[in-house]
């Protein structure tokens, strides 16, 4: 309440929110006082104190407190779609580098709905050094990673091009409800693919590529800021690509 102290705020209401939506803090930062508010990702309880676990924006949905990280690995999580490199072939599949310490694993059973012989070559499936599309379907204890490629969307990846970005800052470009995504894919006239591991694949015209890729810097690097969106939505606006070459990544993609 407006002229009251904190500490009457507190009295009166038995709960406080101590900082505000969308403001950077830090680890052991008190997010709120009082029982009223719950703790969700990257916070925890402290008594009737809530405190940040990680350096990160806050986020209120509802009674939850959150934070979303502003760096940090990426942990890998069942059912998650990743991005991912294939550094090895065995007999019974291809080892893929997820861009984590984790060690993954794409067995031919996942790989493709087709018979594959014993004898057949496997590279000529897929090759060392191709990127792939991939959801997650098991992670152990030992940090070993199952990865399948059997399901719509779920591919290799043969154009366009693969960029890295902090996979924390993957939200911040996908955006609320689809929103930032929604307008790269506009303005740029790409296909986007994100992947949760912080890679994420583009296809279009050189020149949407181009400019999709300095957008998504652009994000990456201002994501702790409010009014990114709007950020976002000048900068392609004053890198405007020729109707023509929109038009026509459009139909070439349908």
């Amino acid at each position: 309440m407006v002229g009251r102290s904190l500490r009457a705020d507190i009295y009166q209401n038995m709960t406080t929110i101590v900082v505000q939506e969308r403001a950077v803090v830090v680890p052991g930062e008190v997010l709120a006082e009082g029982m009223d508010y719950l703790p969700g990702d990257n916070t925890y309880r402290d008594g009737e104190r809530i405190r940040a676990k990680v350096l990160g924006l806050v986020s209120l949905a509802g009674r939850v407190l959150r934070i979303m990280p502003l760096a940090g690995p990426y942990v890998p999580k069942i059912e998650d779609r990743i991005i991912g490199k294939v550094t090895d072939i065995t007999m019974t599949g291809w080892r893929v580098d997820t861009g984590t310490a984790y060690s993954a694993m794409l067995n031919v059973k996942d790989a493709t709905t087709r018979f594959i012989k014993k004898e057949e070559d496997l590279s000529k499936i897929i090759a060392i050094g191709d990127y792939l599309i991939v959801k997650i379907i098991n992670v152990t204890s030992q940090n070993l990673i199952d990865l399948t490629m059997r399901e719509p969307g779920l591919r290799k990846i043969t154009e366009g091009r693969v960029i890295k970005i902090n996979a924390q800052k993957v939200p911040r470009v996908i955006g609320k409800k689809a929103s930032m995504i929604t307008l790269l894919k506009e303005k740029t006239g790409c296909e986007i693919t994100i992947g949760q591991n912080g890679l994420i694949w583009l296809k279009g015209s050189p020149e949407g590529e181009l400019l999709a890729e300095n957008a998504i810097k652009l994000i990456e690097e201002k994501s702790h800021l409010e009014g990114l969106t709007e950020r976002v939505e000048k900068f392609l606006s004053g890198h405007e690509l020729p109707q023509r070459e929109q038009t026509e990544n459009v139909t070439e993609g349908a």
